[in-house]
């Protein structure tokens, strides 16, 4: 016997089976930490250094790290007036801190300085050449510091250090050098522009890949760390705001507000 089908008016009068809805997907926990903060298992992979990126992070501004910073800038660069003038004072204050930097190392008064020697992440010649540029494209003249200039007193601050607290003056070196080679050098080019016709200083430009630079002295930072006892590390890791205070005091030049 053949069955008949359903009419289609009695099909659609027929309930539907309605398909179950779909299993809501299991939440998972996600732990949020604030920017800059290190877990217990990325702290032991990045060693020290990791300590040291998160307590700086935390004193960054917007201008100097976009993405990850989060003080306030006084002085945002929006509201910056730039001179050739005062871009060259800045540059010279910078050399007389990177010639303290480079003359400790070299000296390694203290035998783990000489782990930062040849590193390639040295300013003072490049320095020196963008001086000399500066006189031949426009004129200017390399100024005369006063001894009392914050980059000079910088560089007092640093042989002292260097000298009787090296784990001090290691925080230095790192934020100093670090800081230049991401928001300095952001900050260079966006000066560039607005008074140099878009020249790149050779103090923005590195022999190789600044990545694995930087990645070396991680490494041995890390290493001299190793040697420290809390107490030390602890102290070192102190210092920074006192780092971005010394630093700090040299961008007036840049901003227009010295």
């Amino acid at each position: 016997m053949q069955l008949s089908r359903p009419s289609s008016a009695a099909r659609a009068a027929q309930p539907s089976m309605a398909r179950p809805a779909p299993r809501a997907p299991r939440a998972r926990c996600v732990r949020v930490r604030a920017h800059g903060a290190v877990g217990a298992t990325e702290l032991k992979k990045q060693g020290f250094i990791g300590e040291m990126r998160a307590v700086a992070m935390k004193l960054h501004t917007r201008d100097q790290a976009p993405k990850e910073g989060k003080q306030e800038s006084k002085q945002p660069m929006t509201a910056w007036t730039p001179t050739r003038e005062g871009y060259v004072r800045f540059l010279a204050e910078s050399k007389v801190v990177y010639d303290a930097f480079e003359e400790i190392t070299t000296k390694a008064e203290h035998p783990e300085y000489k782990l930062f020697q040849n590193t390639g992440l040295e300013r003072s010649k490049p320095l020196e050449k963008d001086l000399a540029w500066f006189q031949q494209q426009y004129g200017i003249a390399t100024p005369q510091l006063p001894a009392d200039s914050p980059g000079r007193e910088y560089a007092a601050l640093l042989r002292t250090l260097a000298s009787s607290d090296p784990p001090a003056f290691i925080c230095h070196y790192y934020n100093y050098y670090f800081a230049h080679t991401a928001g300095g050098r952001m900050i260079g080019s966006k000066v560039a522009s607005m008074i140099l016709d878009g020249a790149e200083l050779e103090f923005y430009k590195y022999n190789g890949d600044v990545g694995q630079l930087l990645d070396a002295v991680r490494v041995k930072i890390n290493e001299l760390a190793e040697s420290w006892t809390p107490q030390q590390k602890e102290h070192c890791l102190k210092e920074t705001a006192a780092t971005f205070k010394s630093s700090g005091s040299l961008m007036g030049f840049i901003a227009g507000s010295h």
